[in-house]
């Protein structure tokens, strides 16, 4: 389960590079956004208020997704 989870997380650090690479590379423009949870607390940064939106959106998902899975 560990090699899993590590394998999961790993994939979407490199996913993200990538797609912040393509980005970049398409327009002078880069938005970006990070986010997390702290216990049951969700944070984010970002460059604009919809990227902050859709990151907080997504960490609610990918936690209720691993929560589904139970990992």
């Amino acid at each position: 389960m560990q090699e899993t989870m590590f394998l999961v997380g790993f994939s979407l650090i490199f996913i993200g590079i990538i797609l912040i690479l393509i980005s970049s590379i398409r327009s002078a423009k880069v938005e970006y956004a990070f986010g997390g949870f702290i216990g049951p607390i969700p944070f984010g940064w970002a460059n604009t208020k919809q990227g902050l939106v859709l990151i907080i959106i997504l960490l609610f998902l990918v936690a209720f997704l691993l929560y589904r899975l139970r990992f």
